[in-house]
């Protein structure tokens, strides 16, 4: 495994990080884990180096984060670096539980920790962006988090480069502690986060976790089997970002000849474009099987020269911003 610091905290994290949204209730979403086969995954992860691990409170309504706390309890809990998320609606029937008004945020890291078994989470993210709360009481709400030492850092998901800005600014306007990571939307076919976001990142210092690496297995095999997998199988999500256009398909098919020369899989061509891009720290890998985490940190090894790199990316069109809602 290899490690990196992530953004300007000082805080080493492995080179990938392992997404937890796979794990918890098969109700929820057809594809995800029941605990038994999550803990695998979790503990072979740690097996291999991985300390980094990325959750989030609607994730299988509260599931996930609590079989992630029940296998760390196994372990030293210096290690571990955690990271959860806060901003989706966690009860239909309580107005207040979603949102990033101060009352939803100190109730549901509240939650989260007594889920995860810990008093303090070293990485605490909005899921996304609040129109109906001002960013200063986010911001002071976060702050106020991280002075009660139930959070280290603060970071943010996906949402226009304005509204990052914004939020930065109200930090340092305010003397608040800033975000230091973005968990943004980025992979070899939706590369709209190369226009502002991510070179707004490197100028600020903000360490950067993409969110589906692999285009929710559309990087991982041929286009023509996608449907046959069972997310594939399971409704319209594997749909819903513009994978396809913008030259998706012509990538797609030289992802599957560049694997096919160097003999590895096509997601391991698609992690390792990521890892070289200098802007990403670590990209958040999901995964339903151990087989297909072994195979992403093996992806460490891959090489990709830079004339690799340019016949992956060359295919690519525009397309429309995805992933903020």
């Amino acid at each position: 495994m290899e490690y990196t610091t992530l953004g300007s905290t000082g805080m080493e994290v492995s080179r990938l990080c392992l997404g937890c949204m796979s794990f918890g209730d098969p109700d929820w979403r057809e594809w995800v884990l029941e605990e038994e086969e999550g803990t695998e995954i979790i503990d072979r992860a740690i097996d291999l180096g991985i300390n980094f691990f990325d959750t989030a409170n609607m994730y299988s309504k509260g599931e996930s984060e609590r079989i992630l706390g029940n296998v760390l309890e196994g372990y030293d809990r210096d290690w571990p670096v955690v990271a959860t998320k806060a901003y989706m609606e966690m009860d239909e029937d309580n107005p207040n539980a979603s949102g990033l008004s101060r009352k939803a945020i100190e109730q549901e890291l509240q939650n989260s920790l007594d889920r995860l078994g810990m008093d303090t989470v070293d990485l605490y993210q909005i899921h996304r962006w609040d129109d109906e709360t001002p960013i200063e009481e986010t911001m002071r709400a976060l702050d106020d988090a991280v002075r009660r030492q139930q959070a280290r850092y603060i970071g943010a998901s996906s949402m226009w480069a304005h509204q990052f800005a914004e939020s930065l600014h109200a930090s340092d306007r305010l003397g608040l502690e800033r975000f230091v990571t973005m968990q943004d939307h980025y992979n070899l076919v939706y590369r709209e986060e190369e226009r502002e976001m991510l070179p707004l990142c490197e100028k600020e210092g903000i360490g950067v976790m993409p969110w589906s690496p692999l285009a929710r297995g559309y990087l991982a095999r041929p286009a023509e089997e996608i449907d046959a997998t069972a997310r594939g199988e399971s409704g319209d999500k594997l749909y819903e970002h513009p994978y396809r256009e913008g030259g998706g398909q012509e990538i797609n098919e030289r992802v599957a000849e560049l694997a096919a020369e160097k003999g590895v899989t096509m997601a391991q061509i698609a992690l390792a474009w990521l890892l070289h891009k200098d802007w990403v720290d670590a990209p958040i890998i999901g995964t339903t099987s151990v087989e297909h985490l072994e195979q992403a940190v093996e992806a460490l090894e891959v090489s990709l020269s830079e004339s690799d790199q340019a016949y992956l990316e060359e295919p690519y069109e525009p397309v429309p911003v995805s992933g903020h809602e």
